[in-house]
């Protein structure tokens, strides 16, 4: 049977462009450089939920992170996995996760990370588009068993030989597969596989906020180059301590809680499931003073400081993304953990693209999505077009030196123009200082009678009111202006908000007639991808579906 390997698409001017930004290493160069600086410091802290007993908590040091990844990297020689394969991992936020990807850099296999809650249908489609030869699975995790189903999917996925499984901490077939030292034959096929700094080394799928994910080509240049610039512009050091929740097999976790840490010799501490009141104390106990997240993780953490500020005393910086942050929210959060808040925007096709430093004020962070990193270049294409004025609406460009390598068997879909620029499918504008604010997808744009309705900035307006918890605003099509807007809401515990309540007071703030919405829609919750992504794809489904059935909205 043949299989592709994975290579990028970076053309020769390219690569001779973006070369002065890229660091020229791997993780591994990183991985050894702090095992000999400082073996015995806890790399990984994993703090384990449990199945219904006590949490349970599990320290790596960077000497055993290392021993580690070697005998992993031992084990997938004795798989027979080669050189560019892919080896994919549904794992949760645990030390397992990081110790197979170094593994896997050892002998050139690439690390496919699979968020945990995906089952049939998403594993089906993305095993087989990666051709994945070896699946680490954990046992169960949540409740599901995770195991019995990726041995209902191999009989299907022929490329697939090898299914691991994982006990948190050690067990299963997790510590067979590193099971032996390696022997100095292992040592000398590492050298010669271990990748280049231009290499395809990871495999990530796109979040899924509008629709079937695609697979992103990653290397450490683009990876690293990022990695550095995030960490130098928020003033990180290797003496602070990281708290990661978000999952590692989402690019924010991946880059910021697996390999940053390693890059600059850090801690991480890694939470396998969200749970605020043992977040607090994760962040007490182990001095953790940075974490980065979704708005809902910083609400939950304000309401626990407002609680409990003493838990809080080392904590300094609190990074907000995937989604606007309320100036509300901003205001509480300041005030109740003593830290900074910094909003920031980015893709799993380049991580971080622009964020606001810990010097920025407030009115940068609840207003602007931040300012471009280094290697980063941003342009606002008008309807006609051709680049836009500051705080004029259009299409997002970027072009970056972390830009991904292009999309596993669908290099059509990367569509970079003659000049380097990708289309981000975003809308937004950039103000005369070069800060970004995004606006909304160009498929979530709402064009009542032919004007386009500012979407952020409705939604920043309503989570003001004091009955909204969430919301979402999305278009419902309508014969006679082409769309209106529909308000999704998950209403403040204890209140049940009403269409014209809140329409009042949107007019109470200046709001114009035509950006009011005209339905509201109560839900429970939001549906959103495991990074706190709203997915508004599955809201529009929704709200044509019960338009077809002749339901009435409130």
């Amino acid at each position: 049977m043949t299989v592709t390997t994975l290579t990028s698409d970076f053309d020769a001017a390219y690569r001779a462009e973006m070369s002065p930004y890229w660091p020229g290493r791997t993780l591994l160069d990183h991985l050894d450089e702090a095992v000999a600086a400082h073996p015995g410091k806890p790399a990984i802290i994993g703090h384990v939920a449990g199945a219904g007993g006590a949490p349970q908590r599990f320290s790596v040091t960077y000497g055993e992170l290392a021993e580690k990844a070697d005998r992993i990297a031992a084990g997938l020689l004795d798989l027979g996995v080669e050189p560019g394969r892919v080896v994919a991992a549904q794992l949760p936020n645990w030390w397992e996760l990081a110790a197979l990807h170094l593994g896997c850099l050892r002998v050139g296999a690439v690390t496919n990370a699979l968020m945990p809650i995906f089952r049939r249908r998403e594993l089906e489609f993305m095993l087989g588009l990666a051709e994945s030869a070896v699946f680490v699975v954990p046992e169960t995790f949540n409740g599901f068993d995770h195991l019995a189903l990726a041995r209902e999917l191999q009989p299907a996925l022929p490329a697939l030989r090898h299914i691991v499984s994982v006990r948190p901490g050690g067990g299963g077939t997790f510590d067979s597969l590193a099971g032996r030292a390696p022997t100095d034959a292992d040592r000398a096929e590492f050298a010669r596989r271990t990748p280049g700094p231009g290499d395809v080394v990871q495999l990530a799928y796109t979040s899924g906020t509008t629709g079937e994910p695609k697979g992103v080509l990653i290397t450490p240049d683009v990876a690293l180059c990022n990695v550095r610039d995030f960490a130098d512009r928020l003033g990180l050091t290797h003496d602070d301590v990281l708290l990661m929740a978000s999952p590692l097999a989402h690019q924010t976790g991946f880059l910021y809680g697996l390999m940053m840490p390693i890059m600059h010799g850090q801690t991480a501490v890694l939470q396998d499931v969200w749970q605020p009141a043992r977040a607090t104390e994760i962040v007490r106990d182990e001095g953790v003073a940075f974490t980065m997240a979704s708005t809902p993780f910083l609400a939950d953490l304000t309401a626990q400081a407002e609680a409990d500020p003493d838990a809080f005393t080392t904590f300094r910086l609190f990074l907000c993304a995937g989604a606007p942050v309320p100036r509300d929210l901003v205001r509480r959060a300041t005030k109740a953990l003593s830290a900074r808040i910094s909003s920031g925007w980015g893709m799993s096709e380049m991580g971080a693209v622009t964020i606001t430093g810990p010097d920025d004020p407030d009115s940068r962070v609840f207003e602007t999505d931040g300012h471009p990193l280094p290697g980063v270049w941003l342009k606002i294409a008008g309807a006609d077009g051709d680049e836009a004025g500051h705080d004029e609406e259009g299409r997002l460009l970027v072009r970056a030196a972390s830009l991904f390598g292009g999309y596993l068997h669908r290099p059509e879909l990367r569509g970079l123009d003659d000049e380097g620029w990708f289309d981000t499918g975003d809308l937004a504008r950039l103000d005369a200082d070069g800060y970004l604010r995004i606006t909304g997808r160009s498929k979530d744009i709402i064009i009542r009678g032919g004007e386009n309705v500012p979407v952020v900035e409705i939604e920043n307006l309503l989570y003001a009111h004091p009955a909204v918890e969430e919301v979402a605003l999305v278009a419902m099509p309508d014969e006679r202006l082409g769309e209106r807007a529909c308000a999704f809401v998950v209403p403040a515990p204890g209140t049940e908000p009403t269409l014209a309540e809140l329409t009042d007071h949107l007019r109470a703030q200046g709001t114009a007639t035509n950006y009011l919405p005209e339905r509201l829609e109560l839900l429970e919750a939001l549906p959103r991808t495991l990074t706190g992504k709203i997915q508004k794809f599955k809201l529009r489904e929704r709200l044509v579906a019960s338009l077809g059935n002749g339901e009435v909205g409130s």
